[in-house]
Parts: C-alpha cells; sequence; structure tokens
C-alpha cells in the first residue's frame, strides 16, 4: 500500500517534467547567422520554413511513401526525394542503370551533386546564394596562389614542387614576433605592402648557432681572443681540395697588433692565427725594437694554404699548409725601413744575426714546428711555423 501511494504521488510530477521539456524543444532551430547565412548551419527545417519548394526533409511526423524508381514522396507536397545509396541519389542516369546488370555503375565526369539531389538549391529556399558545403569552404580558404600556407603537390614522389605563393605577411602583424616595429606611415612607397621574412639572416658569421650551421664553440672563442689581441682579419667560406686538403673554418689574416701588415693577405685557420700573432707581439716585436729602435712594419709572407706534401716531395705525408695549419715567413720590414731577409747572415752581420737567432728560439713556445736556415735545404730562404700536432707531444725547433 505505501508503495503504490508512493509512485500515485510521483507519476503526475514526471509526467509533467516530460511535456514541459516536449513542448520546449520541439522547434528548436540553430541561429541563421552562425557561420553566415550561406553555409550548412544555415539550413532550417522544412517545417520552420513552411514553403513546398524549400529543402523538405521527412521528420517523426512525416512518413515517406515510395514513388519508385529510387525515390520517396514527401506527404503533403508534390516533391520526390532520392533514396540514399538509390541510382538516383548516385546521379546514374539510364544507360548507367542499364550497365547496372553488369557490374558496373558509371559516374558522371563532373561528379555526383547530392545537394542538388537532395534539394538543396539555395539557402532558405529563397532564391539566394547556394548552400555552401564545408569541403567548398576549406577549398577556398587553401586555394592554390591565394593560401596564407605553402602548399607542395607530388609528396610521395622524387619530384614534390611548389604550388602557389603564400601571402604576405603585413609588418604591423610580423613585426612584434621578431621584435622590429612597423615604419612610420608615409615612410613606404605607393601602393606596396612592408613585409616580413621569418627566416634569421645572419651578417656576422659569429652570430650564427652552431644548431644552423655555425662556428663550434671552440672556433667562436679562438676568434674573441683574436679580437682581444688586436688581430685583422675577415671569415672566408670553408674550401677543400680533396679529401685531404682544405680549413673548414678559414680566415684572411691581414694584419696584427700594431698595425703590422700581413703582405699578402694570409688564408689559414684560426689557432696558427692565433699562435702567429702572440708570437709576433710577445717576442718579435719587442726583439726589433730592442736591436733596431724601431718597430715591425710588416712581415712578407712565402706560404699559407698550401696544398701540398711536406716540402712538396712525391710520395711524403701531407704538409701542415695543406690544411692551413702552417705559415712560412721570408722577410721582416721595420718602420725606419730596414729590411731584414731570412737566411744566413754574415759574420759581421751581429743584428740581424741576433735578431734571426732570437726569432727560433722564441717562437718554439708557441709552435710545434719551427724551421728555418740551417736546417735543410728545403728552408734555406725563409722560416716555417706549424702547429702539427705529434701523439708524445714533441716540438721540432731546429736551432
Amino acid at each position: 500500500m505505501g508503495t503504490a501511494c508512493f509512485f500515485s504521488r510521483r507519476m503526475p510530477r514526471a509526467l509533467l517534467a516530460a511535456v514541459f521539456v516536449a513542448g520546449c524543444s520541439g522547434d528548436l532551430t540553430p541561429p541563421v547567422g552562425i557561420d553566415g547565412d550561406n553555409t550548412v548551419n544555415a539550413i532550417t527545417p522544412a517545417r520552420a520554413i513552411g514553403a513546398e519548394g524549400a529543402a523538405a526533409y521527412p521528420t517523426e511526423t512525416m512518413p515517406v511513401t515510395s514513388a519508385g524508381d529510387g525515390y520517396a514522396v514527401v506527404p503533403g507536397t508534390s516533391r520526390q526525394l532520392p533514396i540514399i545509396d538509390s541510382d538516383a541519389a548516385l546521379g546514374a542516369n539510364g544507360a548507367a542503370r542499364a550497365s547496372m546488370a553488369g557490374g558496373t555503375l558509371q559516374i558522371p565526369d563532373d561528379g555526383v551533386n547530392m545537394d542538388a539531389g537532395l534539394g538543396v538549391g539555395a539557402a532558405h529556399g529563397s532564391g539566394q546564394q547556394p548552400i555552401q558545403g564545408l569541403a567548398e569552404a576549406q577549398a577556398e580558404e587553401i586555394a592554390e596562389g591565394n593560401a596564407t600556407q605553402v602548399m607542395v603537390d607530388g609528396i610521395g614522389t622524387d619530384t614534390p614542387r611548389q604550388l602557389g605563393q603564400p601571402l604576405p605577411v603585413p609588418m604591423s602583424q610580423a613585426g612584434g614576433e621578431i621584435g622590429l616595429r612597423a615604419p612610420a606611415s608615409g615612410s613606404k612607397p605607393a601602393g606596396q605592402d612592408q613585409q616580413v621574412a621569418f627566416i634569421p639572416r645572419f651578417t656576422d658569421p659569429m652570430a650564427v648557432p652552431e644548431s644552423h650551421g655555425g662556428m663550434p664553440a671552440a672556433e667562436k672563442a679562438c676568434r674573441q681572443r683574436l679580437q682581444r689581441l688586436g688581430v685583422t682579419y675577415r671569415d672566408v667560406p670553408a674550401f677543400s681540395s680533396g679529401r685531404s686538403c682544405g680549413i673548414a673554418y678559414p680566415i684572411e689574416l691581414q694584419a696584427l697588433s700594431g698595425g703590422i701588415q700581413i703582405k699578402p693577405a694570409a688564408r689559414v685557420n684560426c689557432q696558427i692565427t692565433e699562435a702567429f700573432a702572440k708570437w709576433v707581439k710577445n717576442e718579435l716585436a719587442p726583439s726589433a725594437r730592442l736591436r733596431y729602435l724601431s718597430g715591425v712594419r710588416s712581415i712578407h709572407q712565402m706560404s699559407s694554404y698550401s696544398c701540398r706534401t711536406m716540402n712538396s716531395q712525391r710520395g711524403a705525408a701531407m704538409s701542415e699548409h695543406a690544411r692551413g695549419n702552417a705559415i712560412d715567413v721570408g722577410k721582416i720590414v721595420l718602420n725606419s725601413g730596414k729590411e731584414i731577409l731570412v737566411r744566413r747572415k754574415g759574420f759581421f752581420a751581429f743584428r740581424e744575426k741576433g735578431l734571426l737567432k732570437a726569432v727560433r728560439t722564441d717562437s718554439c713556445k708557441y709552435f710545434t714546428t719551427v724551421l728555418g736556415p740551417g736546417s735543410d735545404r728545403f728552408h734555406t730562404d725563409h722560416f716555417h711555423f706549424d702547429l702539427r700536432m705529434r701523439k708524445s707531444g714533441y716540438r721540432h725547433c731546429s736551432l
């Protein structure tokens, strides 16, 4: 008895709630303004339109009767709709339906227009623009030649190619992303929009990150030391002449501290340049001032980078010149105009012999190989300095 009384009290409330919900949601129609008036979201059920010529879709209260031949008739109207998956819905003509017996279905060359087959010809059936499908909207958004991103054709083949060009990005929109400010109004030529390229461009090789193909940290640190030593140089592109010759990060040495010119400019690596600059600044220049009371004006080098074997002998090991790791000095010119040639001196050439001896003695602290007059027949007229690395750490300095 208690259970029956409980349900008798609750049932009217449940029925009233169900009737209220059904009454409020009977003719809910999405706002026409969503996504515009000519998109798929703007299609309104025929019940809300109330026009026979509109896009009439059967509902639960509108039973469909078959008209035969793949069509169904909407009650209350003379309109026929093709049944889904029928020949009419697929757009097959009489010849195509006749060929179905052979197991083939001919699709029209221009494809199947499902919207036309379903009677969706215009927005709201009022003669306005045709309803635009999602695929059409997307196709317009990324159409060739009018896209905000680059399109590529031929993906998966050996010859992919770019289609169209991305739209330019105005300076006002892109400048903030890379720390640039748009120019003042009136500063750009008439009819031309300012554009910004997002690919970083580096004019200073030292500023290129190693992750972007820039110099290793050791090379950058070496160049910073050259700048502190007062060396004048410029970075040049990498070059090679086979597997055994070349410089990965070459520089062109032009001058040393105190304005000492290198003639001609030498193509060498940074490591030999640093050793050479330290030797000239700490040893050669003070020795010249001590003996001649004059500074050094220029140093004339006879060889820097050269793709050859040691002493240019057949079958010999590759020279350090082949890696830009050596430099040869043939003449030293002082500020007074005095020229000191690197060669054996006479008995009374005391100052010249003293300077050349100091060169050979002091330079061994900076280079691993020092050769000159008296070493062999290949170095009678120049000093050879290099940084050849030996497993034992041995330095070859012929004194």
